[in-house]
């Protein structure tokens, strides 16, 4: 059985059935907020960027919120194929102690041991994520305005119910409530155009990388707010993939630089065919279906047949941690099996670019 399912936009199509895929097509790599499914894209993350990407020098942007900042700041690491190698072992591997009768890790549990899990993955590495010669990286998350703008036992639950009603709405209208803030490489131009809903950038450092990062991990009320993060606006900042959850941004309203004669591909490894704009949507499918902000965009994505044969029948995910709250080592099974298959994900995509079968590319 095919494990993978190659997707692209009509531009994307139109180039590679024109001249193929090169690593140096690929302008832009883009990375979901999903938890524990990004561990199927492991194989796929060491080879593109271990093996695939470096054949080519060209600058590459790195988008990517939740587990999808954690692989693109790691792609960043010197020797990322042992990093990414690193980040599935230790993910796969964390563990909330639980006290008699606790079902779940409390949010200040749970940031607490993140936040140290990031700050023992990075330590003093931050100079290569932010130095990297060719890679430029954007953290996104969500910022809180207004009821929002710090976090309360009473006014977050209420300012998520309003920006869930306004979203229904309108999503930009959702910009009221939650804006999107961008972390980025300090000099990097946003590689998205950014009409679509209230955006700010806040250039990278040493000093905010940490907080930024757990930030953009930071799911409300299953974590704790990142409150006042150095050199950005004062509040509170929450997962990216609030405003963000599979990053349905305006890629093809970039144009590319008068030089840059780059097709500007963005490649894309995801869970899933749909690009879902934002976490509250995930409800709303009449905002999972494509748009021209994806024109020039490959995603790769997994065989539903293929997921099914996966341990407990589909991709890993947080509810695990429930089902397995007790059983430490089966989660880790399950997770270390789901992750293993995902070889094949990998393997027929070096076979694809190497000989690419136009027949087996579909519409996004």
């Amino acid at each position: 059985m095919r494990a993978l399912h190659l997707y692209a936009g009509p531009g994307a199509m139109r180039h590679i059935r024109q001249h193929g895929l090169q690593p140096g097509d690929i302008r832009t790599v883009a990375g979901a907020a999903g938890g524990p499914k990004g561990l199927i894209l492991g194989p796929l993350d060491r080879w593109i960027f271990g093996k695939w990407l470096p054949q080519a020098d060209t600058p590459v942007d790195l988008i990517g919120a939740s587990i999808g900042a954690w692989r693109m700041a790691t792609a960043c690491l010197d020797d990322c194929v042992t990093a990414f190698a690193r980040l599935e072992h230790d993910y796969i591997r964390q563990d909330y102690a639980l006290e008699p009768g606790q079902s779940r890790p409390t949010p200040d549990q749970v940031s607490e041991l993140f936040g140290s899990n990031l700050q023992a993955f990075y330590g003093q590495r931050v100079g290569e994520v932010l130095s990297h010669p060719r890679y430029r990286l954007h953290v996104l998350t969500a910022r809180g305005r207004h009821l929002l703008g710090r976090e309360h036992r009473l006014r977050t639950p209420l300012g998520y119910l309003g920006a869930f009603l306004t979203n229904t709405v309108h999503r930009k209208a959702m910009g009221a409530w939650l804006e999107r803030v961008v972390f980025s490489t300090p000099g990097a131009a946003l590689p998205f155009a950014t009409q679509d809903y209230r955006t700010r950038q806040v250039p990278l450092a040493t000093a905010n990388f940490h907080a930024a990062l757990q930030a953009s991990c930071s799911i409300p009320f299953m974590l704790r707010a990142v409150h006042d993060i150095p050199g950005a606006p004062p509040g509170a900042y929450w997962d990216g993939g609030i405003t963000d959850y599979h990053l349905h941004l305006n890629y093809a309203g970039v144009a590319p630089p008068e030089a840059d004669v780059r097709p500007g591909l963005v490649l894309y490894p995801h869970f899933q065919r749909a690009v879902v704009p934002g976490w509250l949507d995930k409800g709303l499918k009449w905002r999972h279906k494509p748009t021209g902000f994806l024109d020039n965009l490959l995603l790769l994505a997994p065989n539903p047949q293929w997921v099914a044969r996966l341990p407990r029948g589909k991709l890993p995910d947080r509810n695990d941690f429930i089902h397995h709250r007790h059983d430490l080592a089966g989660r880790i099974r399950d997770w270390s099996a789901a992750a293993s298959a995902s070889e094949q994900l990998a393997e027929e995509f070096v076979r694809w670019v190497e000989a690419p079968d136009l027949d087996t590319l579909q519409p996004l």
